[in-house]
C-alpha cells in the first residue's frame, strides 16, 4: 500500500523546491548589483588617486600609493569579474579580505562594536561590500555565470560500447 504524504511535508517539499530554483536568479542579481559597486568605487578611487592616496597616508597605511593602485585596481576588476560571474569565488575572497582590511584601517570602531552595538557594524560602509562578497564566495556565483559555463563537461560522450559517440 502506498502511503499519502502529509500536506505539510508536500508544503514544504515545495517551498524547498521553489527556494532551490531561486538561488542562482538571486546569486545573479547580488553579483549584479554589488559587482556594479565595486566597479563605481574602484573607478571613483582611480579617478581621484592622489585625494585617496593622502587618505591612506592619514590612516598610516603602509606604501598608501601602491596599495591605493592595488584596492582601486582590485575593486574595479573584481566588480567587472563579479558581474560577469568569471573567477568568482576567488574574487569574492579578494574583496572580502579588501573589505575586512577597510573596517581594520577606516572603521576600527565599527569592527570593535560587532557584538556591542551591531547596529553600529552594519551600517559601516564596508558591511554591504563584506556581505555581498561573501556571500559569492560561500554559495559561488549560481548558474547564470561564466564559471558555471566553463565548468559544465565538454568530454565527448560515450556510447554504450564504449566507443566515443560524434557530437
Amino acid at each position: 500500500m502506498k502511503s499519502i504524504t502529509p500536506l505539510p511535508s508536500r508544503g514544504y517539499a515545495l517551498l524547498a523546491q521553489l527556494g532551490n530554483s531561486l538561488q542562482s536568479p538571486f546569486l545573479l542579481l547580488v553579483r549584479l548589483y554589488w559587482g556594479w559597486q565595486f566597479v563605481q568605487t574602484g573607478w571613483g578611487k582611480l579617478h581621484n588617486i592622489q585625494h585617496v592616496i593622502e587618505f591612506f597616508t592619514s590612516l598610516n597605511i603602509p606604501a598608501p600609493a601602491f596599495n591605493v593602485w592595488f584596492v582601486s585596481g582590485m575593486e574595479f576588476v573584481g566588480g567587472i569579474l563579479l558581474i560577469m560571474g568569471l573567477g568568482s569565488r576567488l574574487v569574492g575572497l579578494a574583496l572580502a579580505f579588501d573589505m575586512v582590511v577597510a573596517y581594520i584601517s577606516a572603521d576600527q570602531e565599527a569592527l570593535r562594536s560587532i557584538f556591542s552595538n551591531p547596529g553600529k557594524f552594519y551600517n559601516a560602509d564596508p558591511y554591504t561590500f563584506l556581505f555581498a562578497s561573501l556571500m559569492i564566495l560561500i554559495f559561488g556565483p549560481g548558474r547564470f555565470a561564466l564559471d558555471y559555463v566553463l565548468s559544465l563537461d565538454r568530454r565527448p560522450l560515450k556510447s554504450s560500447t564504449g566507443v566515443h559517440a560524434a557530437a
